[in-house]
């Protein structure tokens, strides 16, 4: 199927963290237009079984596609650990890319010594989805993956910088990257989508001999690779525009998004829909 160039690219979630990846793409493609859907009444994902996870990630995409959209980024670590081969399956015709290889890609391509840390939520973990990913490409690489889920809440409250962000981001990351003697990272994974909002801290306790990988920005240059293989980038002289939907607390979801966009969101400016 052939699709209009000038159709916006669909990105799910399960709330506000996909916005981190659509500011990516919105700065790597700043011609295109972006339909956004935050599947905030359900959220979060990270702690329903497969099976449902896939569920929901199959109506998101399909609100999506029916919205018209000419690609689709799984803006969501845990739906594209479990859900992205049953998307693919379910919707041949449309492109689809989560935000696991791009990372795991990346990752490979900047550690020189083959040993990487992820960390990510505990569903994220738990799937290695990372880890798969990374030993497809590299398969003697050593990784190490660690949860953090404190960090999605300090994002979510605007807790960015500062004291707690720090302390907090002591507590997870020392005993990771430091602490064994036989798993010396160079290279840290950013595996979640809340957490490059908390990419100053983290790298502060990380420092300059470890790489950060950002799997927002690698997933938004992949999509920008892809639109263009499939010569489907905008190159009309239409405003490109964002339309934000969720399933539930538009007034809610506008506040905590401005920690995730930089910049004010209103109530009215978020579409509420009703998968029913």
């Amino acid at each position: 199927m052939m699709y209009a160039k000038t159709l916006p690219i669909g990105v799910f979630d399960s709330g506000v963290g996909g916005l981190t990846v659509l500011r990516a793409l919105q700065q790597e493609l700043p011609h295109e237009s972006f339909l956004y859907l935050g599947d905030t009444a359900r959220l979060p994902y990270g702690t329903k079984s497969q099976d449902t996870v896939i569920a929901y990630a199959k109506q998101a995409a399909s609100i999506l596609i029916e919205r018209g959209v000419k690609f689709l980024v799984i803006a969501c670590n845990t739906a594209t650990a479990t859900a992205l081969p049953s998307l693919k399956k379910q919707f041949p015709e449309m492109a689809i890319v989560g935000v696991i290889e791009p990372g795991a890609k990346a990752a490979c391509e900047t550690s020189i010594n083959g040993q990487i840390a992820v960390i990510a939520t505990e569903a994220t973990v738990k799937a290695q989805g990372y880890q798969k990913a990374i030993h497809q490409i590299r398969p003697n690489a050593k990784i190490v993956a660690e949860s953090c889920t404190l960090f999605v809440a300090l994002a979510e409250e605007g807790w960015l910088d500062g004291d707690i962000a720090e302390a907090v981001a002591e507590r997870y990351l020392e005993p990771l990257l430091f602490a064994e003697p036989e798993f010396k990272p160079d290279t840290l994974i950013l595996g979640c989508t809340h957490f490059p909002a908390l990419y100053q801290p983290i790298k502060k306790v990380a420092g300059e001999k470890i790489t950060v990988i950002d799997s927002a920005h690698s997933t938004a240059k992949v999509v920008a690779e892809q639109l263009k293989q499939l010569n489907l980038l905008n190159d009309s002289h239409q405003e490109p525009h964002t339309h934000l939907m969720v399933t539930d607390a538009p007034g809610r979801f506008a506040r905590v998004a401005r920690n995730f966009l930089g910049k004010e969101l209103l109530p009215h400016q978020i579409e509420l829909v009703d998968f029913h």
